[in-house]
């Protein structure tokens, strides 16, 4: 079965936030917002300074290096302090969930992203085709990079 754009677009998201992390380092890696639909997405991460063009043209290439990959997902519904004792912290962004919640749905890319998310995903990065980022701006009040992003493919 063919994925939805809504669904390439929403793991795309994933796929890049990984590729954000493993270049510009753990130090950006919580997520202020995120959006997807269609063929359009984009990530908002906390981050302490503007990227070069360089930083982010490695972004989009390494994503598209885990699309490539075809590296099957993962998701996993489990309880909140058992996905806390495996991953960490690293399973929140700054959008904070629920202290009521006790059972979390995790989606997992081993060595590359882990986040809880409820949403529908590809069985394997390379059904997302690829990424190209559209736009970026880092705003430096606020210490926050912005990016904008289209799947193709």
């Amino acid at each position: 079965m063919v994925a939805s754009d809504d669904v390439r677009s929403h793991t795309a998201i994933h796929v890049l936030k990984g590729a954000v992390v493993n270049v510009l380092g753990r130090g950006a890696k919580w997520s202020s917002s995120a959006y997807s639909g269609g063929t359009h997405g984009g990530l908002t991460v906390q981050f302490d300074r503007k990227p070069t063009d360089e930083e982010m043209a490695k972004i989009e290439e390494a994503a598209n290096q885990k699309i490539k990959e075809d590296a099957p997902t993962e998701m996993h519904e489990m309880a909140r302090s058992d996905a806390e004792a495996r991953w960490g912290d690293d399973i929140y962004d700054l959008f904070p969930l629920p202290v009521e919640l006790k059972v979390v749905k995790v989606f997992h890319l081993p060595g590359w992203n882990v986040n809880t998310c409820g949403k529908q995903h590809t069985a394997k990065t390379g059904e997302v085709g690829g990424i190209k980022i559209v736009k970026w701006r880092y705003r430096a009040n606020k210490q926050l990079l912005e990016m904008s992003f289209d799947v193709t493919g």
